[in-house]
């Protein structure tokens, strides 16, 4: 199966009516292995950045989390395993499997929790699956 798929089928899926803004997966060095249409472009930077709070957790909660320019406010994630972020009515999960990061950022009507339980889901099959 290709990694789209996993984007298009099971991050960007209809949840009540709504979906996420958009979606994706990124390899631990910044390499995009697939992606929504609407993922923001990002800087190698901010891939390392997020990387570093993996590593060290706390280290974005100073600087916020960058993404594609955007700045989400870092709030209670789990060390080394989950980043989430806010910012006004949009946020951001972030879910570090072994070779990959998962990505989603949602917007109202669809709910953080939401948010958390598409992209936690998905990181834990691919851990589970050796990725």
């Amino acid at each position: 199966m290709s990694w789209q798929v996993y984007v298009d089928d099971h991050l960007m899926c209809d949840i009540d009516g709504n979906h996420l803004a958009s979606a994706a997966i990124v390899g631990h060095d910044g390499s995009v292995w697939a992606q929504s249409s609407s993922f923001p472009k990002f800087k190698p930077e901010e891939i390392a950045a997020i990387m570093k709070d993996f590593d060290e957790p706390g280290s974005l909660a100073p600087t916020g989390l960058h993404l594609g320019g955007a700045k989400y406010m870092v709030i209670q994630g789990e060390g080394g395993a989950v980043i989430r972020g806010k910012k006004g009515s949009s946020g951001i999960t972030v879910k570090k499997t072994g070779q990959a990061l998962v990505f989603g950022i949602y917007d109202e009507p669809l709910t953080p929790g939401q948010c958390n339980i598409i992209v936690e889901r998905l990181g834990d099959y691919l851990i589970d699956q050796g990725l």
